[in-house]
């Protein structure tokens, strides 16, 4: 009887290592890419197959190869970053310059008037002025940025990038479909985390929704463009400074999708526990996208909407700033307590109190902060009009900044807290205000270090 125990017992313990085999990743790749084999030999002995999809083919063994899918990957990133630097500059001094122009008309139309100066202040220097500035830092690289990405997601390449993603995001305790909802992230991180219904597993869902933030959406873009413009490529002009500023984004996103796979890896192991379930993905054949229709589509859906919602946002918040700035307790303004009362948090982090301030004040949309901040730095000093945005730079040093200051800001735009709106969807999807506060803290905490840590490490070398 005990011998028989003992056979029983090997037995189960025979039938756990064969599960535990056939469970392993390596094993179900193996089959289902003998099922596909197979499958596409068959095909070739009953099916007739068009050119086009041979060529899909040939392409997906370029596209979704180990050792060039992801070199692929970044030189797309770059050209769409090259071309989105390079496009923008002008377009973005020449719309600086209309509203700097009519900024001068209208403050000579109150003057005729015999507005109060009050009044004068809310409307043009804090509404016309913070709205001005929104609109001509974002829709150059938003009109140019989100026809590009349409023109990638309507040919196909796209879900070539989640394939790429998908053996990282695995090995990172997460789904496969993470890689998407990632790659949604790059346009809202709001809409992103709707997308991550797409996800089954609760667990792996929630992954997704805590790490979405890690990727630069559409209201941080201009943010990091324009600093990376006017900081990071001292030296260089032109073309090249423009090649400099594409790879210097293209390290940011990259420091990103790092930051993404290791808190992801790093919950799956603590509070999200859990053994990673699997999903095959079946890649759409390449297809030519209608052109302009892709790009009219693009740019009046995307671009229009974000740069609507910026707008709807900024508006209240330039005049909330402005209000601020000018209301004095006793002989400083509310906006300097405020500040004064950060700004040894932020130099600790390399930064300042009005950078802090306007991350703060820019809670309800990320798109709004460089543009609060100018107006809180504008307020302190004479009203200067910045008539193109290569004389923003000297507003910026004027108030102290150095490349630390700049290179600090950008990794806080990277990984600090999701914007009002995104933290919104986070609670209606989760229900839960646990997690959604935790959306808030883990991004928060890593920003916090990673600043901190930089900072503390420039200042010890003397590099500042």
């Amino acid at each position: 009887m005990e011998s028989q125990s003992v056979l029983n017992h090997n037995s189960l313990k025979a039938i756990l290592a064969e599960v535990n085999e056939v469970s392993n990743e390596d094993i179900r790749d193996e089959i289902v890419s003998d099922i596909y084999t197979k499958s596409k030999s068959l095909c070739k002995k009953v099916v007739s197959q068009q050119p086009a999809m041979y060529r899909s083919d040939k392409l997906d063994e370029i596209f979704t190869s180990r050792i060039w899918g992801f070199p692929i990957m970044l030189i797309m990133l770059g050209a769409i970053f090259y071309i989105t630097i390079a496009g923008a500059n002008v377009p973005s001094d020449m719309i600086a310059s209309l509203f700097g122009y009519l900024e001068g008309k209208l403050t000579i139309l109150f003057e005729t008037m015999h507005a109060p100066e009050w009044l004068h202040g809310i409307l043009v220097l804090g509404l016309f002025r913070g709205t001005g500035w929104v609109i001509s830092v974002m829709l150059p690289p938003m009109a140019i940025f989100f026809p590009i990405f349409a023109l990638l997601e309507n040919y196909g390449y796209l879900p070539r990038v989640a394939f790429n993603m998908d053996r990282l995001f695995k090995r990172a305790g997460g789904h496969g479909k993470q890689s998407l909802t990632m790659a949604m992230g790059f346009g809202c991180n709001a809409a992103a985390i709707l997308s991550t219904r797409i996800i089954e597993s609760p667990r792996e869902r929630m992954l997704a929704i805590l790490t979405n933030n890690f990727v630069p959406c559409n209201g941080r873009w201009p943010t990091l463009i324009l600093l990376a413009s006017l900081f990071m490529v001292t030296g260089f002009s032109g073309a090249t400074g423009t090649l400099v500023t594409a790879g210097i984004l293209i390290g940011f996103v990259m420091l990103g999708v790092v930051v993404t796979l290791t808190v992801s890896w790093v919950l799956s192991k603590t509070a999200l526990k859990g053994v990673p379930t699997h999903y095959t993905l079946e890649l759409p054949p390449f297809r030519k996208p209608k052109f302009w229709n892709t790009i009219l589509r693009a740019s009046l859906d995307k671009a229009w909407y974000v740069l609507k919602r910026a707008v709807i946002v900024a508006a209240p918040a330039s005049i909330l700033t402005w209000v601020f700035a000018n209301i004095y307790v006793g002989d400083t303004s509310i906006l300097m307590h405020f500040v004064n009362f950060l700004d040894p948090f932020g130099k600790a982090l390399g930064m300042d109190g009005f950078i802090m301030a306007a991350f703060i004040l820019g809670l309800p949309a990320n798109e709004i902060v460089i543009p609060i901040l100018i107006m809180a730095y504008l307020s302190q000093g004479a009203m200067l009009e910045i008539e193109d945005l290569s004389k923003l730079k000297q507003v910026f040093i004027d108030q102290g900044w150095t490349w630390l200051t700049a290179l600090n800001m950008m990794l806080f735009s990277l990984l600090h807290f999701p914007c009002g709106t995104t933290l919104v969807n986070i609670y209606k999807e989760t229900k839960s205000p646990k997690w959604t506060f935790m959306s808030f803290l883990i991004p928060t905490v890593i920003a916090i270090g990673v600043t901190w840590l930089t900072a503390t490490v420039a200042r010890a070398f003397g590099w500042v």
